[in-house]
């Protein structure tokens, strides 16, 4: 306990590092692998480094901006699977694969939805575009699509266009909220996120309540274990959704090596309150701080993530993708082929 190894990482310029000392005694790549109940594991052709939201180049913030160069921040490029984050200023807030905060607009329509952001605006406020995936806290089926007036697709969480700030230049950042009185982070049921009043003072009460889309059913926060015949046994998030471990991370230091667009691709699995754990171990059930200001979930001391690729629960298209990522078992484990 207590053991710090950074100094052994500084060469390493892609590598995120546990800053915590809970974890140890595991090597990184082939350790801790299971074999499936059934048929092999699924061989797919995407590598590790390819992936959704190639625009943001290598981390949160980079990419394509808007304004001045000295402004440049959130760009344009897919969403990947969206995230719930929890901010100071404006509580939890819905964010993309980088961890930038998604916004709506007061003067955009949601029954129907309608987007009354454009020309320069638009280059403010960058639309998401369509197509994003829902991870744990965020119920699918807020998830839609509205046309543009330039014929381009645009993301929506409860009929609310979703936008981007070209100000947020990094994960975390919220300084979108309050802008004009009209811009407000999305939160995870796609009203406007507001940090609730303590002591029925200070901070902006939340919005008035928004009809949710009809039949449209709460997310719920998790880990549990589902079965398939070619997985067995294999932890799922709460949306029922395949988590899954990358083989060059390691659990001793734990380090996460998938970053940059890698992300956009595979989402990790935010922090899981251990009472919302159901089959799985809970031994060095802890939580890794990346740099990019995002927390991970790890399973025995492994760092796990969903695939932007599954679409529904009990989906693993993810499952041996480059010979790199499979589902997780219950103990931890890498569910291979033999």
């Amino acid at each position: 306990m207590g053991i710090k190894r950074g100094s052994t990482l500084a060469a390493v310029a892609a590598v995120v590092a546990l800053t915590a000392t809970a974890c140890g005694g595991g090597a990184g790549g082939d350790a801790g692998s299971a074999k499936p109940a059934g048929a092999a594991a699924q061989a797919a052709g995407a590598g590790a480094d390819s992936g959704y939201g190639s625009d943001y180049g290598s981390g949160a913030g980079a990419g394509s901006g808007y304004g001045s160069a000295g402004d440049a921040g959130a760009g344009s490029g897919p969403a990947g699977q969206l995230a719930v984050a929890e901010t100071d200023k404006a509580g939890p807030v819905i964010t993309d694969s980088a961890g930038l905060t998604l916004y709506r607009f007061d003067k955009d329509t949601a029954e129907p939805p309608k987007s009354n952001c454009d020309g320069d605006c638009a280059k403010a406020w960058p639309p998401v575009p369509a197509g994003a995936g829902a991870a744990s806290g965020i119920d699918p089926k807020l998830l839609g699509e509205v046309a543009r007036s330039d014929g381009t697709k645009q993301l929506t969480v409860a009929g609310w266009p979703a936008y981007r700030y070209a100000k947020d230049t990094k994960a975390g950042d919220v300084n979108g909220q309050g802008v004009g009185g009209t811009w407000f982070a999305l939160a995870p049921d796609g009203k406007k996120a507001a940090k609730p009043a303590a002591g029925g003072g200070g901070a902006p009460a939340p919005a008035a309540p928004e009809p949710k889309p009809e039949g449209a059913q709460p997310a719920q926060a998790g880990l549990s274990v589902a079965t398939n015949p070619k997985l067995g046994e294999h932890v799922v998030d709460g949306n029922g959704m395949t988590v899954y471990r990358f083989k060059p991370d390691s659990a001793w230091p734990m380090v996460s090596k998938c970053t940059g667009d890698c992300l956009a691709k595979w989402p990790v699995v935010a922090p899981v309150d251990k009472a919302n754990v159901k089959g799985i171990t809970l031994k060095n059930f802890s939580v890794l701080d990346r740099p990019d200001g995002r927390k991970q979930q790890s399973i025995d001391c492994w760092p796990v993530y969903t695939f932007a690729g599954d679409k529904k629960p009990g989906d693993a298209n993810g499952q041996g993708v480059g010979g790199q990522w499979y589902a997780v078992s219950p103990e931890g484990k890498l569910i291979t082929a033999s």
